[in-house]
């Protein structure tokens, strides 16, 4: 009888990965980046675990919305307070603050408990193709790495 695997905390291994946002929906780009950030991605991975890597997306002033979002797609926010609500819509929430709102969209398709945000915590939002974490080495996410080029049953 095989039991179900479940990954400890000391046999997670966490790397960087770079993703470039620039003319990609919105969506497409936070769904990518949220499969990172659980480790949805490697075989590890276990549901109440943080498996996931650090991920860092550059170029967030050029993500796209598709459709009529741009106009009609509106970011609501309460202070708490009786007539507290305040509306921002996405056209300007994009001139102004791209980072948040790549930043929100992968937020809503994370966990919401403390799992979530410690997940929340390994993602980094740049708006144009700067980092400032080259000592990390990150790789740019979809590309294999020069070392597995090297030494595969083919080469």
């Amino acid at each position: 009888m095989s039991t179900t695997y479940m990954a400890k905390p000391h046999e997670i291994k966490r790397h960087w990965y770079i993703i470039d946002a620039a003319g990609r929906p919105l969506g497409r780009v936070a769904t990518e980046v949220a499969r990172l950030l659980r480790g949805k991605h490697k075989p590890i991975y276990t549901p109440h675990v943080d498996t996931g890597d650090h991920v860092i997306v550059l170029n967030a002033s050029k993500v796209v919305l598709t459709g009529n979002k741009l106009q009609q797609k509106i970011y609501y926010r309460h202070s708490g307070y009786p007539g507290g609500l305040k509306k921002t819509a996405y056209s300007s929430l994009l001139a102004e603050k791209p980072e948040k709102a790549v930043y929100l969209a992968v937020k809503g398709m994370l966990p919401h408990n403390k799992l979530g945000r410690d997940m929340l915590k390994k993602l980094k939002v740049y708006r144009d193709g700067q980092h400032p974490h080259k000592a990390q080495a990150p790789l740019v996410w979809g590309e294999v790495p020069a070392e597995a080029q090297k030494g595969g049953r083919n080469s």
